[in-house]
């Protein structure tokens, strides 16, 4: 396995500022998996690992993949790229400013690997744990100038004719003030002759031969792996089905995001990037299973977007500490406020720290929790806490946005730096992200030192005919 420590970390970080590697050419692989961690980069990566090493003795199947690859991520017109610049630079092979979805800087149209698949008579699945027209998915099949048209992102989701649409709902998919309002954006995906399934049921009972797809495991974005309790649709499972209803004769291409590890990086919430990284890399294993029945037709890749956080990991390092936290960031703040309000006014410090302990599993003495390490208080993280409790109960009780959950965020920060994690924004950074790959192809496309938009460019070359026959894809 392939574990890299810090300073060779620091090290090909700096020579990644020094060095660039142009794309190698390669040939066409039948089936191809893009697996896209938003947000994540090293620190992450390292994070998930070393938790998974400290609880199972096991680590990431990504970082164990024979050939990773440091990768630049700027925007054309910006050092710190967001997603829609690097979902289309790795979708489509072209470097767009910030905000921008399927377009060049000047807004001409460009055409993804997901388009250039379908052109080549492959089938194609887009599958996220966000809303299925947020921007990484987004900029494999739609074309706007802003991100923040989801409407109009979502006309271009059925319009695209792509096969498998999997994950998270199609966000404002009824917005009547859209200039371009045509109706429900799911009762047009069902004109366009779309099956939509909107529930487990509906979806667990699709099967090959059922055409086209949009499958939603919910209304927005999925829940976080840590909140599921392993219920309902995730994004294994939807990476399952995509690939039993897709697999035909000239190949496939999908492309899998874990859009959440975003989301709980910009919370700073450690806790929930650790299980939705490996329920990233459970999907990966999902891949590599169908692989072992295809040998040497499968070529998987897997990348970041971009570091969300600035995490640093620092000693001591107990990243185990982490499964103390009970519910994600998504969570925990309305669980603290209740807690708050069923103390009433004359609640007490005292009378909320059993349900910090239990939330965070954080201890006020050693002999409250024997042998509970780390996780026992210091003075002044105690006297932090309970600042954060007084200006929280002050804004709960009169229903006060500002200030109600800080006592949220401070209990899961106190457990952050006492695992060994600190973030140093909320926001994205420019640190460069890690791409691994395995299979047919796999060193070409991990070999030396690159920027985001050479994946597209070798993946398009990747999704290129199987054989002579060419479909006709209407512009």
């Amino acid at each position: 396995m392939i574990r890299l420590t810090r300073s060779v970390l620091f090290f090909w970080i700096l020579v990644a500022t020094i060095l660039t590697a142009s794309a190698a050419e390669i040939q066409p692989v039948k089936y191809v998996f893009l697996f896209i961690g938003d947000g994540m980069s090293f620190p992450q990566r390292q994070l998930a690992e070393e938790y998974l090493q400290k609880t199972e003795k096991r680590g990431l199947r990504i970082n164990a993949m024979p050939y990773q690859a440091i990768t630049t991520t700027h925007a054309a017109n910006a050092f710190i790229t967001e997603s829609a610049a690097a979902g289309t630079a790795i979708a489509c092979g072209v470097k767009t400013n910030n905000g921008m979805i399927g377009v060049a800087p000047n807004g001409d149209r460009i055409e993804s690997i997901a388009e250039v698949a379908q052109r080549n008579g492959r089938k194609v699945g887009i599958i996220s744990s966000v809303t299925i027209n947020h921007a990484t998915p987004a900029a494999f099949y739609a074309h706007n100038a802003s991100r923040d048209n989801y409407y109009e992102i979502g006309l271009d989701l059925f319009a695209s004719g792509f096969d498998y649409f999997g994950g998270g709902g199609v966000d404002r998919n009824n917005d009547t003030g859209a200039s371009a309002y045509r109706g429900n954006i799911y009762d047009l995906a069902k004109e366009a002759r779309y099956t939509v399934a909107r529930t487990e049921t509906e979806i667990r009972a699709l099967k090959p031969g059922v055409g086209k797809v949009l499958a939603t495991g919910n209304a927005a974005a999925l829940v976080y792996a840590m909140d599921s309790d392993n219920a309902g649709v995730r994004l294994p499972d939807f990476t399952k089905q995509a690939i039993e209803l897709l697999d035909n004769p000239d190949g496939f291409f999908i492309m899998i995001e874990g859009g959440k590890i975003d989301w709980a990086c910009h919370n700073n919430d450690g806790a929930a990037t650790v299980f939705d990284i490996i329920e990233l890399d459970n999907a990966v294993g999902v891949a590599y299973d169908f692989a072992e029945k295809h040998p040497n037709e499968v070529l998987i890749v897997v990348t970041g977007d971009h570091e969300t956080g600035a995490l640093t990991l620092k000693n001591p390092i107990n990243v185990n500490l982490l499964a103390n936290q009970k519910s994600s960031y998504d969570l925990l703040p309305s669980l603290v406020r209740r807690a708050l309000r069923d103390n009433g006014e004359e609640g007490t410090f005292d009378q909320v720290k059993p349900f910090i302990t239990e939330m965070c599993g954080l201890v006020f003495s050693d002999t409250e929790r024997p042998r509970a390490g780390n996780l026992v208080l210091t003075a002044a993280e105690v006297q932090e806490l309970e600042a954060a409790f007084a200006t929280s109960r002050a804004a709960v009780l009169v229903n006060e946005s500002e200030g109600r959950d800080l006592l949220a965020k401070t209990m899961m920060r106190v457990l952050n730096n006492k695992s060994g994690l600190f973030w140093n924004s909320t926001d994205h950074s420019g640190l460069p992200v890690n791409t691994s790959t395995w299979g047919n192809q796999a060193q070409q496309v991990a070999g030396g030192i690159r920027e985001n938009m050479d994946i597209a460019k070798q993946l398009k070359q990747a999704v290129g005919p199987l054989s002579t026959r060419r479909v006709a894809i209407a512009p």
